[in-house]
């Protein structure tokens, strides 16, 4: 656990703020790379990045404040902290998302396609920002039992703890190279973003049944996993009608 990378003088740099500034800048570059190819200009691209960097802070903050209320509402100075943790995904998810529709309304730009261009990405920075999660010691995992290989120790923690941030980072590393994969194959538009939004809230789903730094809301399980089966179901009935939408104009 290494919450701090470095300190200059009176400035502190965060790990956490490190690798979500590097997930999302390496994924906006790369994306910009293959921007023309789904009718994209870079510059709309770029200026789509800050129009959903900061539709998605504003989401996952307010999001991880709702979910954590009681602790907040004592301590309000402190929902500006993003330096420490406390971004909720799905908040990021839905913030940058409706920042993006924004963005389209206004720059006509082609919505199934560009969503399709930086799905591999999202799937890439995730990745990238769970080991800022690791290196700050949050979203961490239940207890490991004694003989299981896979084990960690945080400091000022006797128990010993399922590393749930790496395999997260694994399987959504996993997860953009299938992306890029189907991204070159795809057969409609829109096809690949709703296979990152298909298989999140699946591995979600599972993933938090591991985690042991969020409350348990219904059923015994976490709001994330409660947000995942709509979110699961509604991208799988689009995917189904785009598809079938896709086959009916091949047979025409």
């Amino acid at each position: 656990m290494h919450p701090v990378l470095a300190k200059i003088g009176s400035f502190t740099v965060y790990s956490y703020g490190v690798m979500i500034a590097l997930g999302f800048g390496l994924g906006i570059y790369l994306a910009a790379r293959r921007a023309h190819i789904f009718g994209v200009t870079r510059e709309d691209l770029l200026d789509l990045a800050l129009f959903i960097l900061i539709g998605g802070i504003a989401g996952a903050r307010l999001f991880h404040v709702a979910l954590n209320y009681d602790y907040f509402k004592s301590r309000p100075l402190e929902v500006i902290l993003l330096s420490r943790g406390g971004l909720a995904y799905y908040g990021a998810f839905a913030g940058g998302l409706a920042a993006g529709l924004v963005f389209k309304l206004w720059k006509k730009i082609p919505f199934w396609n560009t969503a399709d261009l930086l799905a591999p990405y999202v799937a890439l920075g995730q990745s990238i920002g769970r080991i800022g999660c690791f290196l700050n010691g949050c979203c961490y995992g239940g207890a490991a039992s004694d003989d299981f290989p896979l084990r960690v120790h945080f400091p000022h923690d006797t128990v010993a703890r399922h590393p749930v941030q790496a395999y997260s980072s694994l399987i959504l590393f996993a997860l953009f190279v299938a992306l890029r994969s189907l991204r070159e194959r795809r057969r409609f538009a829109g096809e690949v973003f709703l296979a990152y939004a298909i298989a999140y809230p699946f591995q979600r789903f599972f993933i938090d049944f591991l985690r042991d730094d969020t409350p348990r809301a219904v059923f015994d399980l976490t709001v994330s996993q409660l947000m995942s089966v709509p979110l699961f179901a509604a991208s799988v009935v689009i995917y189904l009608l785009l598809y079938r939408r896709w086959k009916n104009t091949r047979s025409l």
